[in-house]
């Protein structure tokens, strides 16, 4: 079972627009979303009467799995400004009435 985490293939599909991750294409990668959305909601009940302790580690929580969505995603992380891009930079020839 451990052999398919370890796999080469994407989880993520990445953003059409802007930077990161966007949502899961594989099992994986809703696997991964679920663990850290439990981790981070159990963390938030746990500490919830100590705020100092609960600040830093949600925030922990939330920052360490990064890497992996990042290392998991289709086509890596960069900025991205959709497929209509092109479109968009070329000057427009004319006036629209």
């Amino acid at each position: 079972m451990l052999h398919l985490f370890l796999d080469d293939r994407p989880w993520f599909r990445a953003k059409s627009h802007g930077y990161g991750t966007g949502l899961p294409i594989a099992w994986q990668g809703w696997v991964m979303l679920s663990l850290h959305i439990a981790l981070i909601a159990g963390l938030t009940v746990l500490l919830r009467n100590q705020p100092v302790l609960l600040t830093i580690a949600v925030s922990f929580a939330a920052l360490a799995p990064l890497p992996l969505y990042r290392a998991r995603t289709e086509g890596g992380w960069h900025w991205r400004w959709g497929s209509r891009a092109e479109e968009k930079r070329q000057p427009r020839r004319g006036r629209r009435k």
